[in-house]
């Protein structure tokens, strides 16, 4: 692996200009432009309020601006999953005559796709400031954590979308598996309202990987306190595994990839 990964830092000029096609052609005579950005947050934040107004009817509870705060805090790094993982799924079948008539570290494939979408997710996030500034949300030294949370959210999805690029090229309904899950997986993940609802059964939420992550931004950056350490060190360790896991699987499979693609 070590030999690997020598490799790839020798490719990493490849790398940035692969993102920076990427960021390119999907932009590229968009009439909407940064705005596709944060089409889906916003998207997102909109149904969750609904739903979060919905739950705050039925408890008799008044919908609080820290609980649109909340919806909205998740709801960047919950498009970014989903996004990352999606154009993951494809990355490899869309750059057919690349992976079959060039040698180089074909991982460079999903991790640009995850990089071109963490673009699209830092021009969220400015919008997602200038929401929460209106929303008189403040800061607090807790907003450190956003960063060690944002690395493992990268490598999470860098893992994921290493393990779904390589297998859609072997069986080709993944990618529909991906967009059930993707579609579906927003139910499981705690984007449209908070663990503390679900009182003793909210360990059982915690155990979804993306839940500790998106919980401890909602935490540090709207509550003003750090993130349940024990939690965030369960989705490190998780998205460690997934990464090198997903590392290793892509390629041992790299080699036969010109045969199935």
């Amino acid at each position: 692996m070590k030999q690997e990964l020598k490799e790839l830092y020798q490719y990493r000029e490849l790398l940035y200009m692969i993102t920076y096609r990427d960021i390119k052609v999907r932009y590229k005579q968009s009439v909407m432009g940064f705005f596709w950005a944060i089409l889906m947050p916003i998207l997102i934040v909109a149904s969750g309020i609904i739903v979060r107004y919905g739950y705050a009817v039925v408890s008799h509870s008044p919908l609080k601006s820290g609980d649109i705060a909340s919806v909205a805090i998740k709801s960047v790094p919950w498009a970014l999953i989903v996004s990352s993982i999606r154009f993951t799924t494809s990355c490899l079948t869309s750059n057919r005559d690349l992976v079959v008539k060039i040698h180089f570290p074909k991982e460079i494939f999903p991790m640009a796709a995850v990089l071109a979408c963490l673009f699209d997710f830092f021009v969220a996030v400015i919008a997602l400031i200038i929401f929460l500034f209106f929303l008189k949300v403040g800061w607090s030294i807790n907003l450190l954590w956003v960063f060690p949370i944002l690395v493992t959210t990268v490598l999470l999805c860098i893992g994921i979308g290493m393990i779904v690029s390589a297998a859609s090229l072997f069986f080709r309904d993944v990618k529909y598996i991906v967009e059930v899950f993707l579609t579906f997986g927003i139910f499981f993940t705690p984007v449209f309202y908070d663990v503390h609802m679900f009182g003793d059964r909210a360990k059982w939420m915690m155990l979804n990987p993306i839940a500790p992550l998106l919980d401890g931004l909602s935490t540090c950056i709207a509550r003003h306190a750090s993130p349940d350490i024990h939690w965030f060190l369960y989705s490190l360790s998780f998205s460690l595994i997934t990464f090198i896991g997903g590392f290793i699987l892509f390629k041992h499979l790299e080699p036969v990839f010109a045969e199935n693609i």
